[in-house]
């Protein structure tokens, strides 16, 4: 099965509707190029087509992020490959940090986090795994905690701009006491049925793991629904687009409903543990 469209097929050009209405803040100005997309890499299956969304939508701005060349290898924060490199068909082009945060959990809140900041930056707040609620805008005006025997407790720090790099650092900070517990609470559980762009499959645990759903492709003629994957891991490693075990069908998954479970390469999931923000 075709996964690619190299970045000067007409074809490719011919399926990407405009993507200007989408910002990717970490990225320098003037460097996004929707050629270089997820929706330029990855053609759906035959006979399908992509699931409708809403332009400006969660969904729309992740079916646009930018993705490294292709055959580009996964990196730890460290430098270091991943071991294995066989489940992954693409690398976001995103960062992943210095430290050993930005694991699966928070791959899922940074990517959600970016979407949020790129439209509406005071909206953007998170829960840490003691149930307290982040909001960016309080912690850059000034407002912020630190971790005492386990506690939350509230601290002051300097009052900073709303700019990407201390959005970040706050990324940082929320990374390193939430994870799949806290996110899987803030969730909404959805039938797999329904699954659209943007829904996450989560076991919240230790250990838990999360997957974000990219995009969704629907057969024209038996409605049946594929799906595209990205995680990180452990240790904090690239965001990457997971590749299907069935070699057949490159980096999209079927979805069936039927089936107690949904496996990917790294994570066999419980059909039920697929959620919403």
């Amino acid at each position: 099965m075709p996964t690619t469209e190299p970045e000067n097929s007409p074809i490719a050009a011919l399926a990407l509707p405009d993507a200007a209405p989408n910002r990717y803040p970490w990225l320098p100005i003037g460097t996004y190029n929707v050629k270089r997309s997820l929706a330029a890499r990855f053609a759906v299956p035959p006979g399908c087509q992509r699931m409708t969304v809403r332009t400006g939508s969660f969904g729309h701005w992740l079916r646009y992020l930018p993705l490294l060349p292709a055959g580009t290898a996964v990196h730890l924060y460290d430098g270091k490959l991943k071991d294995p490199q066989t489940v992954h068909a693409a690398v976001l082009n995103i960062d992943v940090g210095t430290r050993d945060l930005q694991q699966c959990a928070d791959a899922v809140i940074r990517l959600r986090g970016e979407y949020e900041f790129s439209r509406k930056p005071d909206q953007v707040h998170f829960h840490l795994t003691s149930g307290d609620d982040i909001r960016f805008a309080d912690w850059y005006g000034g407002q912020g905690f630190r971790v005492n025997s386990g506690e939350v407790v509230a601290a002051s720090k300097a009052v900073e701009q709303p700019t990407h790099a201390v959005f970040r650092r706050y990324l940082d900070q929320i990374f390193t006491y939430a994870g799949t517990l806290s996110l899987a609470r803030e969730l909404t559980p959805m039938p797999l049925t329904d699954v659209q762009p943007g829904d996450v499959f989560i076991r919240g645990g230790s250990p838990g793991h999360a997957v974000l759903v990219l995009d969704v492709a629907e057969h024209l003629s038996t409605g049946r629904r594929y799906v595209l994957l990205a995680q990180s891991y452990m240790p904090a490693q690239q965001i990457h687009v997971l590749r299907n075990t069935d070699i057949s069908r490159g980096a999209w998954f079927a979805v069936d409903p039927e089936n107690a479970r949904f496996t990917t390469p790294e994570w066999v999931f419980r059909r039920e543990e697929l959620r919403r923000f």
